[in-house]
């Protein structure tokens, strides 16, 4: 019905024009334009109400050319009601974030579009000045061989021993985190400081703001979501002494905007050390964060450069709002047992880790059974290269209900691969939910040939970047 009341109303409007003098045709434009200039619709004869439902159904890679169509569309693409309608209609799309560092050590963010398969470039993340004002430098730097990872010191070293680093760049080891429909960058060091502040993508305006700091500052952090609030845990601070670890936590809810503190992680396996020396030599630190069945799973390690020893981990609950001592077979198995980093993901209810094997150029995935409190590698090498002197050289991604690799290839190129577990589910109904699992890992591990699958999604030349983090939007 609205098809034939634009067609005739067009009609309508074209014999006039046909009819009428060319000085009143003008007369009569200039006014219409004047009229929809004062009162703009977005879609001409139909409320601004189906308009905004048609809008939503729009692929969101053509909200960037949508938005100079008008004013009144413009204003439309950027609001929070077409977000809101898009999420009432079911429309809205997962795209991959990819923080990499480039040439200068600056920190740059491109999102993929699956669907397109099309990266857009996020504006610069913002140069901020070290809180407080300080200008101090790599002073104090000198005892961090005695808390520190190696891959994490080596990191510290790189960025804080270059004196343009310190001046400009604010955020590195920052934590990176996507909760409320943005993305959170938190942390990090600023001219040997650790930083409290906290800054905000809204890919709806695509723009960076400030968001509450936290409590602490603190850098090389870890971080995940669970009940919808950004959980932030560990990492490293800057006393008097030096740069020390840290066992605070604290979450931040999106809605309120604000941090509250959590109880901090007690390290229970550090306090049991044989002697008083070793207490004293190996620090603990959290190594990854994993939001899994209601709880947070912290994996953590103990450190002396270039050493170190892995010692399980805690569990979080959120509603006891108390740690417990992570499950033997979890913490003893979580893969992989280096420093920095342990990479894990959750993909359609189950625990996925990255192994890196003994070749440079393959890995493999491990999935967790929790029943069994072990872990299962699945058959078939997850096709990596060959960049040991990279910080992060893959990266992890539970995109679009399917497990994710984000690494280089060998023409160094950022190559997206999607995981195929083709017979996943040929097997018959379980009989139990334990059995169900069981089953699950059984299923998974198999002939590579028929089971493992990794397809490329996606590419983009990156030359010379490095890999930092990566972070799902849905949207």
């Amino acid at each position: 019905m609205g098809a034939r009341l634009s067609l005739s109303s067009l009609k309508s409007s074209c014999s006039e024009q046909v009819e009428a003098s060319p000085n009143e045709a003008c007369k009569r434009q200039r006014t219409s334009s004047s009229y929809w200039d004062e009162n703009p619709r977005l879609i001409p004869n139909l409320p601004d109400e189906i308009s905004m439902q048609i809008l939503a159904r729009i692929p969101r890679i053509m909200y960037f050319n949508g938005k100079l169509v008008s004013r009144s569309w413009k204003a439309a693409l950027t609001s929070r009601e077409c977000y809101e309608v898009r999420r009432e209609l079911g429309t809205t799309e997962e795209w991959l974030y990819v923080l990499t560092k480039l040439e200068g050590e600056k920190l740059m963010w491109h999102a993929l579009d699956p669907v397109s398969r099309v990266w857009q470039r996020l504006p610069l993340m913002p140069n901020v000045a070290a809180e407080g004002g300080a200008r101090r430098g790599v002073a104090g730097l000198r005892l961090w061989n005695t808390v520190s990872s190696s891959s994490i010191a080596d990191a510290i070293r790189r960025w804080l021993g270059r004196r343009d680093a310190l001046v400009e760049v604010p955020f590195c080891g920052c934590a990176v985190g996507a909760v409320g429909g943005r993305l959170y960058a938190m942390g990090g060091f600023c001219r040997a400081t650790a930083m409290k502040s906290v800054w905000q993508y809204d890919p709806i305006v695509n723009a960076w703001t400030q968001a509450a700091p936290m409590s602490t500052g603190r850098a090389y952090c870890k971080t995940d979501v669970l009940n919808n609030k950004l959980y932030v845990v560990g990492g490293v601070t800057r006393g008097q002494g030096g740069l020390t670890p840290l066992q605070s936590a604290e979450v931040f809810d999106p809605c309120s905007g604000t941090w509250s503190d959590v109880p901090s992680m007690p390290f229970s396996k550090a306090q049991v050390l044989p002697t008083a020396f070793l207490s004293d030599l190996l620090k603990p630190i959290a190594t990854g964060m994993t939001s899994y069945k209601g709880k947070l799973y912290v994996p953590q390690s103990l450190y002396c450069w270039p050493f170190f020893v892995d010692v399980g981990g805690e569990v979080f609950d959120p509603e006891a709002d108390s740690w417990v001592e992570m499950p033997a077979g979890m913490g003893g198995g979580w893969p992989a047992k280096q420093a920095g980093t342990k990479l894990s993901v959750i993909v359609d209810g189950d625990l996925y880790a990255l192994d890196p094997s003994n070749s440079l150029d393959t890995a493999r995935i491990k999935v967790y059974n929790e029943q069994g409190d072990a872990w299962t590698t699945i058959d078939g090498d997850v096709p990596v290269a060959d960049l040991a002197d990279s910080d992060s050289p893959y990266l992890l991604a539970s995109f679009l209900g399917k497990l994710h690799v984000v690494t280089k290839d060998a023409n160094h190129a950022i190559s997206v691969m999607q995981a195929e577990w083709r017979n996943r589910l040929d097997s018959g109904p379980s009989t139990s939910s334990s059995a169900a699992v069981a089953d699950g890992v059984h299923r998974m591990s198999g002939n590579p040939s028929s089971h493992n699958v990794w397809n490329v999604v996606a590419t983009r030349d990156a030359r010379s970047a490095e890999l930092v983090s990566c972070v799902i939007l849905d949207v």
